[in-house]
């Protein structure tokens, strides 16, 4: 089968991108890692894609803290667009996309986030759910708009809160249902249709009627 190239972008250890190439060693899994990119040099990231012969490029971020300069973005898309990458998806990417970056891969950059939003966006979202003593958390796919964690809600997987639990195994758990969700979420948009009714995203067989 083909397989559709999409890419990978990161900024830490990696263990959504293991996942996502996990996935992709079955024969049947509809996508192929075509370029990791990262915004840190050392990235244990860039490391797990060489190691699996996948491109893996270090991209320098520019002066901006939360952002990434225009230069780089537009070095970005025209990595991903000379291997024909379909798919763009965030796995613990630590900037802030510009409107031109996303324009470019029009609904088709995805991320992550470990709750279920719109609750406990940003940064430490597993402690902010377990310091307000939710009975539920869970992690989140969702499309990536000009803001932080506020795009359109694709998948979402709930785990219980135990009276037991601590910050960090709730994240822990968290981690291994992304592990899980993500590759789920890239097979359901490469070969299904995306359909928007306001902000909710439905799936449909392609060529199924509206």
């Amino acid at each position: 089968m083909t397989r559709a190239p999409i890419g990978v972008l990161a900024s830490g250890r990696g263990s959504n991108l293991l996942a996502i190439l996990e996935a992709s060693n079955a024969p049947d899994y509809p996508a192929r890692v075509a370029l990791v990119l990262s915004d840190v040099e050392d990235a244990p990231a860039l490391d797990h894609a060489r190691a699996a012969g996948v491109d893996a490029l270090y991209v320098p971020p520019g002066p901006r803290r939360a952002r990434v300069s225009p230069e780089t973005e537009a070095r970005m898309v025209e990595e991903l667009r000379t291997r024909g990458v379909r798919l763009v998806a965030l796995a613990g990417f630590m900037r802030i996309l510009s409107p031109r970056f996303l324009d470019a891969f029009p609904n088709r950059v995805i991320n992550i986030h470990p709750s279920l939003l719109p609750s406990f966006p940003g940064l430490e979202a597993q402690r902010q759910a377990f310091a307000h003593g939710v009975r539920i958390s869970g992690c989140t796919t969702h499309i990536v708009d000009a803001g932080v964690d506020s795009g359109p809600i694709l998948f979402q997987a709930a785990v219980p809160v135990r009276d037991e639990e601590t910050a960090e195994s709730l994240a822990a758990r968290i981690l291994a249902e992304e592990h899980k969700l993500y590759p789920r979420t890239i097979t359901a948009l490469l070969t299904q249709e995306l359909v928007f009714d306001g902000r909710r995203c439905l799936f449909r067989p392609k060529g199924a009627p509206r």
